[in-house]
């Protein structure tokens, strides 16, 4: 009986630091596998990182996304040739004054340049809501929900790869504007940082905009709608296409309401040296960081109330 006693105590120690050297292993294994990130830089890194790798793997969707600038300066802004207006009833000494006094710059084209700026990043900021309706159709939304990155954070990384996306853009239509002839006597390094420091806060504004439309949505087709219905007045209601002194005096007051119209003030004085002036440069600027912020701020409080599984 003392034999089986001792064997079986034997048998249990045995086991016992058969188990016990299991658990150091596992332990010594945890420690050594990484750690999961759960910073929120890091989370809100990869989630902008995610849209971006998607994006820059198909360039059909960028050239298709540049051809629509591309013909308004190529097609638009050259045929639209008011030189053979003034040149008819203005001596050639003072068309260049004729120009200034209506567009505050030295041609139409340039004038339009400026505004196709402004143009390519509200229809690319437009389409920052479109990625939160695919996410919630195809399910990636329930599983982003489910890690520990914060819904704020889900929002701004929507922002932010649409903002990415819009200077890119925005870039690469500057660099074809001056190949086609836009004024370049004003542009250096300041004025170009600075013009895309406007870029940027109303890239920011607008597509924390598109994207708070989109937090509820699952139909693509009430997005595109929402995107229809807003785009165009945002265009055409502001001074992107022709000068503010020419409209009807209420629609120079809707002009005055619309943030596209002091991008385009600011971006016209920084790279044209426009004389047109809308308002002074830091109004411009003010404008557009409050506009940045407080579009920022309901897209990340009404994540908190809208995102969910």
């Amino acid at each position: 009986m003392a034999d089986k006693i001792s064997t079986r105590s034997v048998t249990t120690t045995t086991q016992e630091r058969s188990v016990g050297e299991e658990e150091r292993k596992l332990e010594r294994e945890f420690r050594a596998a990484p750690k999961l990130n759960k910073s929120p830089a890091h989370g809100l890194w990869a989630l902008t990182n995610r849209d971006l790798v998607k994006w820059y793997k198909n360039p059909i969707q960028l050239i298709i996304s540049l051809v629509q600038p591309i013909v308004w300066l190529g097609l638009f802004g050259k045929a639209l040739n008011f030189g053979s207006f003034i040149s008819s009833s203005v001596p050639p000494a003072q068309q260049s004054g004729v120009y200034i006094h209506f567009f505050g710059v030295s041609s139409y084209f340039s004038f339009l340049s400026a505004g196709m700026l402004s143009f390519i990043i509200l229809f690319t900021a437009a389409f920052a809501g479109m990625s939160v309706v695919w996410d919630r159709r195809f399910g990636f939304m329930n599983k982003a929900l489910s890690t520990p990155v914060g819904r704020g954070a889900i929002v701004i990384a929507k922002v932010l790869q649409s903002v990415i996306r819009s200077l890119i853009q925005a870039g690469i239509v500057l660099i074809i504007a001056i190949l086609l002839g836009m004024d370049t006597s004003h542009m250096n390094v300041v004025t170009i940082v600075g013009s895309f420091a406007i870029l940027f806060l109303m890239s920011f504004g607008l597509s924390s905009l598109f994207v708070m439309l989109a937090l509820r949505s699952s139909d693509w087709q009430t997005q595109m709608a929402i995107i229809n219905l807003l785009n165009l007045p945002l265009v055409f209601a502001s001074n992107a296409l022709l000068p503010i002194t020419i409209m009807p005096a209420w629609l120079q007051t809707v002009v005055r309401f619309n943030p596209v119209s002091y991008a385009n003030d600011a971006t016209r004085q920084l790279l044209l040296g426009s004389t047109l002036q809308l308002a002074p440069l830091w109004v411009d600027f003010s404008v557009l960081i409050g506009f940045a912020a407080v579009l920022a701020g309901l897209g990340i409080v009404l994540s908190w109330k809208l995102l969910s599984k």
